[in-house]
């Protein structure tokens, strides 16, 4: 993991106003978002089985995550690498993946060591900087 030191660190917003411009621009909204809590998640590149994805983590301080009107605050944005086995699973999950019940696999290793970090470091950062002269933020 990169941790990125930039200027979306502790910025407020209006998840409601955000979520669909980061989504425009391939953002999501991590499945394991809580009421209070949450992040998204941004693919910088991906080949095989590894990915390399900028994450923006935030928590909510007003409102609950469900409600467009929530207000939210980032915190330290970060590059991570994920690496999953590409290929068939062979063990008692593999039937719901054939069948598409299980929608994703889990990470084989979910902090996968970064190569050319200061490359990333630098992508991520840029990436972070068009978010934020994309998306409406408060002080």
């Amino acid at each position: 993991m990169i941790k990125l030191q930039t200027q979306l660190e502790d910025k407020k917003a209006v998840f409601g106003q955000v979520e669909p411009i980061l989504r425009k621009h391939g953002y999501v909204l991590c499945g394991n978002w809580e009421y209070d809590k949450g992040k998204f998640d941004g693919v910088l590149w991906r080949e095989g089985g590894e990915t390399i994805y900028i994450r923006l983590p935030f928590t909510v301080i007003e409102g609950q995550l469900d409600h467009p009107d929530a207000f939210i605050q980032f915190r330290t944005p970060y590059v991570i690498k994920h690496v999953v086995h590409v290929g068939l699973d062979r063990d008692e999950n593999s039937l719901l993946a054939a069948t598409g019940f299980s929608q994703f696999q889990e990470p084989l290793d979910k902090d996968g060591h970064i190569k050319h970090e200061n490359q990333w470091e630098d992508i991520g950062q840029r990436a972070v900087q068009f978010v934020i002269s994309e998306i409406p933020l408060h002080a």
